[in-house]
């Protein structure tokens, strides 16, 4: 009945979705939750576009998938500043100068480098074989043990020297008074939210929700000529080998009748006695002048089969076991897997949508 089955309506179903449709293919997409986006799901609560599965900033250096999305809606100036609270104070993040300023009081970059350089050479940490040595080995112990530890260790449920070095190489360090968290040409939020987006990505393509492609395989992979499968790739084998390990979040969201909480999008509590991570306040995202506001605490959780999957767990363990299922799935001469379920990795939105518009190129070529 169709040339494609996209299982998925998140950002990477529903770009290639959109681009091999515009070619002239035959597409469904179904999707298990009762709404569309996936994880950048927004729905509308008193005026203001409320992320509903964590703050979600879009950002980008790759001018194609910049316009491909903004083809469809457009996007605001919104520029991800984050600010961190510890034992009372505030914090500008990422580390640049205004946190260094408020951490010891230096006002020049040379003086930076020399406190930072000076407790580097104090940690003496050459290869970092985890993520608290890479954090003192690129930022010293200050910074860590005020502005990572006991927030990494939250969010992780771990110890940051349980937990591998990658994790933290994310993290930019700046000797500017910039507090722009990202590098990127391009940033922003699109206006009307995510689902807005998804929306218009989907515009005349047949979409069913309420679909669970696992439970329903035997009636759904004879419906395309070619399945694209973004889910759990464990889930799909059955869990074969045993099942991959996730981080997940649980949320707790509240309407206040007030105009303004906190007077930023994103405020992360760092204090382990503090059991959620961060304060999104969700107005801030769309410079929003509504008479009430809308804000989510976001608590770290551990993940068990029907929670919600936010971070992959790549650790060695985790590691072979997705080799195991990878090579299983490239047998699947009907199936591509894609997205960060089925690949098992943390993609940022515009790396999602990058990838897709690859796969659908190559599956174009291909007729």
């Amino acid at each position: 009945m169709y040339n494609y089955l996209i299982v998925g309506a998140g950002l990477f179903g529903a770009t290639f979705a959109n681009l091999v449709k515009a070619a002239g293919k035959s597409v469904l997409v179904i999707d298990k939750r009762n709404h569309i986006a996936g994880n950048c799901y927004t729905e509308n609560v008193e005026g203001i576009n409320v992320h509903k599965y964590g703050a979600h900033i879009f950002h980008t250096s790759n001018k194609n998938v910049w316009n491909y999305v903004n083809s469809f809606v457009a996007f605001n100036r919104y520029t991800n500043s984050p600010i961190a609270k510890f034992k009372d104070k505030l914090y500008n993040l990422p580390f640049n100068m205004n946190t260094f300023n408020q951490l010891w009081g230096v006002q020049t970059p040379a003086e930076a480098m020399a406190k930072i350089e000076e407790q580097r050479h104090q940690a003496n940490i050459t290869e970092p074989k985890n993520l608290e040595e890479q954090a003192r080995a690129l930022v010293g112990g200050d910074i860590y043990e005020a502005l990572i530890k006991e927030y990494t260790e939250k969010q992780w449920g771990r110890k940051c020297a349980e937990l591998p070095a990658s994790i933290i190489k994310r993290l930019p360090v700046r000797f500017t008074f910039d507090n722009n968290y990202f590098n990127d040409l391009y940033q922003g939020i699109p206006c009307g939210g995510y689902t807005a987006l998804v929306e218009k990505m989907l515009e005349g393509i047949e979409v069913r929700l309420n679909t669970d492609f696992i439970t329903s395989r035997n009636d759904l992979k004879s419906v395309a000529d070619k399945i694209i499968y973004t889910g759990p790739i464990d889930e799909f084998f059955n869990h074969l080998f045993g099942k991959l390990e996730y981080r997940s979040l649980r949320f707790e969201t509240e309407t206040l009748d007030i105009p303004n909480y906190q007077g930023n999008a994103v405020v992360n509590y760092i204090d382990s006695k503090y059991p959620f991570t961060r304060i999104i306040e969700h107005k801030h995202f769309e410079f929003g002048s509504q008479p009430k506001t809308v804000i989510t605490r976001e608590y770290p959780d551990s993940w068990a089969l029907g929670k919600e999957r936010f971070y992959t767990v790549n650790d060695e363990r985790n590691s072979n076991l997705y080799t195991k299922y990878k090579a299983l799935a490239e047998q699947q001469s009907k199936y591509v897997f894609g997205g960060r379920l089925a690949e098992y990795k943390y993609y940022d939105m515009d790396d999602v949508i990058e990838s897709a518009m690859n796969l659908a190129k190559k599956e174009l070529a291909n007729g």
